[in-house]
C-alpha cells in the first residue's frame, strides 16, 4: 500500500511538472512568434513616441529658460551702454563692451 501511494504521488508530480513545462514552452513560443514580436514592437513604438514627445517638451522648456538666463547675463535686451572712455568700444550687433586691454587691441 505504501508503494502504491508513492507511485501515485510520483505520477501526479510528473503530470504536474509536464503540464507546467508545456505551458512555459507554449508561452515562450507565442512570445517569439512573428505575431508576438510584432505586437511587442508596436507597443514599444507607441511608448517611445510618447517619451520622445515629453523629451522634446522638456528640451524646449529648458532651452527657453537658458536663453533668458543668457540674455540677462549678456544684457542683450538693454539699450547700448554709453562710451565711458577712450579704451572701450561698443559692438553694435550685440551691444557687447570689450575692453581694449583684454582682447589685445
Amino acid at each position: 500500500m505504501k508503494r502504491l501511494f508513492w507511485l501515485g504521488v510520483g505520477a501526479g508530480a510528473g503530470v504536474y511538472a509536464t503540464h507546467r513545462v508545456k505551458r512555459r514552452v507554449e508561452r515562450f513560443a507565442r512570445t517569439w512568434s512573428p505575431e508576438g514580436v510584432a505586437a511587442r514592437a508596436v507597443t514599444a513604438g507607441h511608448g517611445a513616441g510618447d517619451r520622445l514627445k515629453l523629451f522634446a517638451q522638456d528640451v524646449r522648456t529648458e532651452m527657453r529658460a537658458r536663453e533668458i538666463e543668457l540674455r540677462e547675463a549678456v544684457a542683450m535686451d538693454q539699450a547700448p551702454p554709453e562710451l565711458e572712455g577712450p579704451r572701450r568700444r561698443v559692438l553694435k550687433a550685440r551691444y557687447t563692451i570689450i575692453d581694449d586691454d583684454k582682447d589685445g587691441h
